[in-house]
């Protein structure tokens, strides 16, 4: 397109947008099964009004905006009580996102540390945002393999190692890495230790508190220093709002910036963002006082409901098997004799969306409360797509990539194929 010469009236810019969106993942009906973490059509009101209360104002100056400022406390207060961090130690800010605070955490040890060329110690299935954290501060990234439970099996430490990490849980089959064991190493050697709990930071705790065996994985654990737990995740927030949590608020002063030599006044920023949108802010604030704990253990137990349903079915349909025993709401389950693959392309085909892994291969659930009332319709279009799916090893050579539905053919070296195909969502239409 070229720059619009004419501008449209309100409605004629509602109408194009609800146009575009005719294509896009039906989450709203329980046919998406990640990217999207709802609470509800009550719950998605309060969010909306309170980001819209704020939607103009900037976190950038907590001077000029106070309210803002006192509700990033209050969240960050929160999420500390709720980890189980001394609150008159511990302190952190909100983030953007999971990539931004594990950004955040891994400069706060890189610049605490003194060491020439710093190094952190991180297992296979921990998020990319580690390495991307490294490749952007120089942090050499050691990133080892899982041992055969599919959790973190660290040995690869050497002089200059400053971080080990964990998750809890690991995107790919939900599950939680051995904190406790890694914690005492980490305090045996001086280290510090980052769990990302983007994922479980909310759930871990309501389901523990409801009975459901939950790892030891907050600050509860010896030797846990830091802990990334997302708002826009299983918190129900607004998109782009995470927290970035440190046991010693003293290491968090490494997170921060500061630039005195500029003409337009000395600038300070707790963020990797200058500007940082109110409307977020405000809206994670609205999410932890609507719910509170009464309505996230209500929400919770109905979801882990519904997730152990879909687990029992899926393990009765011929020789599908959940990946290891993940705790809490997300997993992924496979099949030794059947092309998995095949199956997702199957169930794609009449309006699923599924996530694909690979190693092993596998499809991808994140469960939340609208899941709850298609789980038989799914299970049984699940069992229908396995009787019509070829044996392993029928398909062409393809990798798959995080988010919903891409698997990519691979054409040569997978990186390049990989980059070529994010090119095209900017560059052509469709």
């Amino acid at each position: 397109m070229r720059f619009p010469e004419r501008g449209l009236s309100p409605d004629e810019v509602g109408a194009a947008l609800e146009a575009m969106r005719d294509n896009d993942a039906d989450w709203k009906a329980g046919r998406t099964w990640s990217l999207v973490y709802s609470a509800g059509p009550e719950h998605e009101a309060v969010l909306k009004d309170a980001y819209l209360r704020f939607f103009s104002e900037n976190g950038l100056s907590p001077s000029a905006f106070p309210s803002l400022a006192r509700m990033e406390r209050e969240v960050v207060w929160a999420m500390l009580d709720l980890l189980g961090a001394d609150p008159d130690r511990a302190g952190g800010t909100m983030a953007s996102g999971g990539t931004e605070s594990i950004i955040l955490a891994v400069k706060a040890y890189r610049d605490a540390s003194g060491v020439d060329r710093p190094a952190m110690v991180v297992p296979s299935t921990a998020h990319p945002a580690f390495v991307k954290a490294g490749e952007l501060l120089r942090v050499r990234t050691v990133v080892v393999p899982v041992g055969p439970d599919l959790v973190a099996d660290v040995a690869a430490i050497d002089d200059e190692t400053v971080l080990l990490a964990a998750s809890a849980p690991a995107f790919p089959y939900g599950l939680v890495d051995p904190v406790a064991e890694l914690g005492a190493l980490a305090r045996d050697r001086g280290l510090g230790l980052h769990v990302d709990a983007c994922l479980g930071g909310f759930a871990l705790p309501f389901l523990r508190a409801l009975g459901y065996t939950v790892p030891p994985f907050d600050f509860s654990v010896g030797g846990v220093t830091s802990i990334s737990a997302d708002l826009h995740k299983y918190g129900y927030g607004a998109k782009g709002t995470s927290t970035v949590l440190y046991a010693d608020r003293h290491l968090r002063r490494w997170q921060f910036t500061a630039h005195t030599d500029w003409p337009g006044g000395a600038l300070a920023s707790p963020t990797l963002l200058g500007t940082r949108p109110g409307g977020g802010i405000a809206a994670a604030w609205a999410a932890i006082h609507h719910l509170g704990s009464d309505g996230y253990r209500q929400l919770f137990a109905s979801v882990m409901d519904t997730t152990v349903r879909l687990q029992r079915g899926i393990r009765s349909i011929g020789d599908l098997e959940i990946v290891g025993e993940p705790p809490m709401t997300v997993f992924a389950f496979g099949s030794a004799g059947r092309d998995i693959f095949a199956i997702a392309d199957c169930l794609e085909r009449i309006g699923w969306r599924i996530d694909r892994q690979s190693g092993p291969d596998c499809l991808h659930l994140i469960v939340n409360p609208v899941h709850a009332q298609v789980a038989d319709a799914f299970l049984a279009d699940l069992a229908g797509a396995y009787g019509t799916a070829p044996a392993v090893g029928s398909r062409r050579s393809s990798t798959v990539v995080y988010g919903v539905t891409s698997h990519v053919p691979v054409d040569g070296d997978v990186e390049e194929t990989i980059l070529r195909h994010m090119e095209m969502h900017y560059d052509t239409e469709g």
